[in-house]
């Protein structure tokens, strides 16, 4: 569901829109837009769109003076953006619940990392192609700055447009460092392209080095710094809302239950589709997918399978290739499950049964032989999941609670 909402800001009233979920929400997300930008940019809109469908809600607006919302660009700066943010924090508090996780793009990374430590509720940041501090946008209209501090201000095409850049935005910007990200004491998401010609990746390097622990770090090959393309945009928002899973998924009184090594322990967490799963030294989610009543919160059961079966194989190769020392340099598996899938069953007792059946695709790579190929075609059949999955296997129920 879309939203528009107003919420003041020094004065001055903001703009922007409110989506959440169908089912239930997850917890409330604010989104900061990149330098000039606004809420309807595209990656704005397809990052919140694909959290949303991910149970979480987002709050994005547009910042004084820019898009809906009123004020003069000219007299805005960094501060106020913080305190534009701040405002937004407050109205989520007071109408719905405070945000827990901030995203930032850009100069908006730059500004949520800015604000964070202020906002109690908040317990992870991710950040989209920021810089390490908020003077880094003077790059932006550096062939400009002689006569913004010389003249006090100038005019400025950035992109298609043109903004008025003043004086005290300079001086605004230059009082900020980026010593706060030390201090940060929440779980950072740092995400940069390689490539990004707007903002270098060494200023991820920045950010990540400046930072304390939990921090991650994501690289976005072959995006660009708007994210203009919509399969960069989904990535994000998937990684994002899986990563901040680990942090924020749990209820506040939630203990990871002790799960001794090799077993694992399955409770429902929505009394729905959505399972908490957990082992001796991981936590995470398992779901059902939106259109079959679930929260699409995690991988659907199929897939948990799926996966395990991948992730056996390719171990299987890789320590294969080293006692054998084969130039194997990279692996890739991709499976598929398919029901009454109608073919011969070789050994069945009555042909064109209907069995299911598991695909696997495998990409192997490296200097190798024909020989050495095959062989680890073969030796993939025999990964200790595989050999469970075609085994004799039974599986007995035993009810605890009696």
């Amino acid at each position: 569901m879309r939203q528009k909402i107003e919420f003041n800001s020094a004065g001055k009233v903001l703009r922007g829109l409110l989506e959440t979920p169908d089912t239930d929400v997850r917890f409330y997300a604010l989104f900061a837009h990149c330098f000039t930008c606004g809420k309807d940019i595209n990656s704005a809109s397809r990052i919140s769109r694909a959290l949303v469908s991910r149970g979480i809600a987002v709050l994005r607006f547009d910042f004084t003076g820019l898009g809906n919302s009123d004020g003069d660009f000219s007299n805005t700066n960094f501060s106020s953006n913080i305190e534009d943010l701040l405002a937004a924090v407050d109205f989520l508090r007071e109408n719905y619940s405070a945000p827990k996780l901030l995203v930032g793009h850009s100069l908006g990374g730059a500004a949520v990392l800015g604000v964070a430590s202020k906002v109690q509720e908040v317990k992870a940041i991710a950040t989209i192609g920021a810089p390490s501090d908020a003077a880094h946008v003077a790059h932006n209209f550096a062939f400009a700055i002689e006569d913004i501090e010389s003249k006090g201000e100038a005019i400025v095409k950035l992109g298609a447009r043109e903004f008025t850049i003043k004086k005290q935005f300079l001086d605004d910007i230059k009082s900020y460092d980026n010593a706060y990200i030390g201090k940060l004491g929440k779980a950072l998401l740092v995400m940069h392209a390689p490539l990004d010609g707007t903002v270098s990746i060494k200023e991820a390097e920045k950010i990540y080095v400046a930072a304390k622990h939990p921090k991650s770090f994501i690289s976005l090959d072959g995006a660009d710094h708007l994210l203009t393309h919509k399969v960069d945009a989904d990535y994000v928002a998937a990684t994002i809302s899986t990563w901040v899973s680990r942090y924020l998924d749990e209820d506040a009184d939630f203990t990871r239950p002790v799960v001794s090594g090799g077993n694992v322990l399955v409770e429902e967490k929505d009394h729905k589709f959505s399972q908490m799963i957990t082992t001796d030294h991981h936590h995470w989610l398992a779901d059902e997918p939106l259109a079959v009543g679930g929260s699409n919160l995690g991988p659907d059961p199929y897939e948990h399978l799926l996966a395990g079966l991948g992730a056996c194989t390719s171990m299987t190769l890789r320590m294969y290739a080293q006692r054998k020392n084969l130039p194997l340099t990279d692996v890739k598996v991709e499976l598929s499950h398919s029901r009454d899938h109608q073919a011969d069953c070789e050994g069945c007792a009555s042909k064109a049964t209907g069995i299911q059946t598991i695909e696997r695709k495998l990409w192997i790579e490296g200097d190798l032989t024909q020989e050495q190929i095959n062989r680890l075609v073969e030796i993939a059949d025999k990964c200790p999941v595989h050999k469970t999955l075609h085994s004799e296997l039974h599986i007995t129920t035993k009810l605890q609670n009696t």
